[in-house]
This record gives C-alpha cells, structure tokens and sequence, in this order.
C-alpha cells in the first residue's frame, strides 16, 4: 500500500508576518476574533450533549442521546474545517461518512454512532478550544487597541497553534481513514472487473461456441433426415466431415476462453510454465525468466498471469519492438514483475491500451503499477504484487 504524501495544500506556504497587514494577517484576526463566540456555542454543545446523555444512561434515550449527539459533532467538525479551509489556509480532507444505514438495526446505529472517534475528537476540540478562544480574542483585541505595530507576528503565533489544533483533533482518523476509502474504492474496482469478466465470457460462449454447437446440431439434424430418406452416401459423408470440423472449431474456441479464465497449466505447473506459453504465443521474441523459491496464492498468481499475457499482447500489438523480456521474482514479501521491449515507446496509462485497467486491478489488492516508457523506446514496466502463500497468509522473508 503507498503511503500518502503531503501536499501544499496540507501545509500551505504563508507569507511571513511583517508591519503592513496583508490579506492573510486580516484573515488571521478574523479567525482569533470569530473564534469566541464561536466556541462558546460549541462549548455547550458539547458539554451538555455528554452531560445530558451521561446522566440519562439509566435510561433509555441516555446511550440514543450521545450518539445523535456525535452525529452532530460532526457537523460542527465540518463548520470549523470550512472556517480554517477560508481564513488559515488550513487544507484538510473530510473524514468518511458514517453509514446512513442502520446496519444491524437500531443498535448497529447505536454502536456505530458510540464509537465514532471523528466525532468525539470533536468533543473534545470544542471542550478545549474554549479557554483558548477567550486568551486569542483578548490578545487579538488588545493587539488591534494597542500593538497593532506587532500585531501581525502576534496572529501568526496563535494562527499556527489553531492551526495545529485543527489538524489534530479534526483530521480524519488518518491510516484508518484512508484505509477505509481505499478498501471502498477497491471494491467497486473489483466488482466493475468481475462484471466485465463475466460479460467477456457470456459474449465469447454466445457468438463463438455456442453458435457452432448450433450449426453442429442443425448439420447432424440434416444428414440424419438424408439417412432416413435413403440419400446418397456422399451427400451424408459431406455433411458429416462439416460437422466434425464444427465440432474441432468449437472445441478450440472453448479451449481458448478456458485459457482466458484460469490456464490449465497455470493450475498444473505454475507461473513459470504459464508464462513461457504465454512468450510463444506473443509475435516478438520473449525471453522468461522467473526466480520464485515456490507458488504464491492462486489470486496472486492469476492477477501476475493475466498481467504479464495482456502486457504481451500490447508488445505485439502496439510496440513495433524486435524482443522482449519479462522477469519475475520474489523481493521479501512482495512479487515483482518487469515486462521490457525495445519499441517505440510512448506507453502511458492514459493512451487506451488496457494498462489502466491493469493498474486498477493491482491496486486493488495492494499493488503497485509502474510504466517507464520514454518516446522513441525502450519500455520497461514495473508490476508488484503482495506476496502470499498458498494458505493465504502473508509469508515473513
């Protein structure tokens, strides 16, 4: 899994405090000035939110209260986020909604909304937040009435502990957050896969196969009529030789969507073998080689299979190269696949040649996609997949 990277945008570039008063320095006073009255609603809100819940426990609307009442902690979050967002610079993502529906009926609500860390870490800024609002309003005032020379480096001093205190308490659950989104994401990834896999295949038995098993039925239908009429034997054995060849036709194309769904010697020798069949079928020379110290999971090893085949099947289609490579290897608890060609180069993953899709699937089971392919050639791209064992556990190199 990659890890996300700061952006500007996380922590932006402010312009250093000094005499004159710039946007951002008015943008700070506002902030320091509008945060009092501020938090003392959001102050009481919270306080008597847990009070009130705290006290009706030996009830039953005390457990219900707090949940609801988390739930619009929430929007006081989103309030405070959109404020620092437009006076501090402040960018900070949205934590994931909390599902709307009631998952295990009223009590998984009620757990859900219980346990929500977004928004008892709002709570506890609106708690803590007070006595701080009150000390920034009185400095910032007094700064405007008599230090309005130093004001600017005063706001800029209580502007980066706000700033500070926003990140912490009103951040989304950060690994979890994103872990959270990811897992969302990859999910639609794989059943949008799984239902064009299964259209493929409907497709590839109705125009292909299963015509030819039509044809077939309607040629043997017809020479036994020939039969039972007493026709020429010639007449019978020409039908009879179309419908043989019928038959090799439709087997061969059964062989062949059996292949594009799980090789059989994929099954019986493992990715060495299935890789090296995959070379032979592509127009350009492959060289394989593969240094694995066993066979990683079935799923592992389908998503390297289908890769490396559709990589190859772009080599022949669009690179104009003379040979080709790919190497497989294990690297700690990771899979690596590098697929090189000496083309033309140019590949990218938004040019329509199936590598997007390829770098969707290998996300969403935790892998990388990476396509290093300068104008005029060579290409090498990068796959990496997590290494799991046949169990399914991720083995400890």
């Amino acid at each position: 899994m990659t890890e996300p990277l700061d952006t500007p945008e996380d922590h932006p570039v402010l312009p250093p405090p000094r005499l004159g008063y710039d946007s951002a320095t008015w943008k700070e006073i506002a902030y320091l000035l509008s945060s009092f009255p501020l938090s003392i609603f959001g102050f009481v809100y919270a306080v008597t939110m847990v009070a009130l819940g705290a006290g009706l426990t030996v009830t039953v609307i005390g457990l219900p209260l707090i949940a609801a009442g988390l739930r619009g902690a929430r929007l006081l979050g989103k309030a405070e986020r959109g404020r620092a967002r437009a006076l501090l610079g402040v960018r900070i993502d949205e934590p994931s909604p909390l599902p709307m529906r009631r998952t295990g009926g009223f009590f998984g609500w009620l757990w859900t909304g219980l346990k929500d860390p977004v928004g008892w870490r709002t709570v506890l800024y609106e708690v803590i937040r007070l006595p701080w609002a009150v000390l920034t309003f009185a400095l910032t005032l007094v700064g405007l009435l008599v230090l309005w020379p130093v004001l600017p480096f005063i706001a800029r001093g209580l502007g980066n502990a706000d700033r500070a205190m926003v990140r912490a308490l009103l951040s989304p659950s950060d690994e979890l957050e994103r872990r959270i989104e990811e897992l969302e994401s990859d999910r639609g990834v794989v059943v949008d896969t799984a239902a064009a896999d299964l259209r493929r295949i409907e497709r590839d038995l109705h125009d292909g196969a299963q015509a030819r098993l039509v044809n077939l039925a309607m040629g043997l239908g017809l020479a036994k009529e020939k039969l039972l009429e007493g026709q020429a034997d010639e007449a019978v054995a020409a039908m009879v030789d179309e419908a043989h060849g019928e038959v090799k036709l439709a087997l061969q194309e059964l062989r062949d969507l059996a292949r594009g769904i799980h090789p059989a010697v994929l099954t019986d020798r493992g990715l060495d073998a299935a890789l090296s069949s995959v070379a032979t079928r592509c127009t350009v020379p492959v060289k394989v080689t593969a240094d694995l110290p066993g066979r990683p999971a079935e799923a592992i090893e389908g998503i390297a299979y289908f890769t490396v085949s559709e990589l190859l099947q772009n080599v022949s289609k669009h690179s104009g190269a003379r040979s080709a490579s790919v190497d497989v290897w294990r690297s700690q608890d990771r899979l690596l696949i590098q697929v090189w060609d000496d083309g033309r180069g140019g590949a990218s993953l938004d040019k329509g040649t199936g590598m997007s899709g390829l770098a969707e699937r290998l996300d969403a089971v935790d892998g990388l996609f990476v396509v290093d392919s300068p104008d005029g050639g060579p290409t090498m791209i990068t796959a990496e997949l997590p290494w799991r064992d046949r169990t399914g556990s991720i083995r400890q190199g």
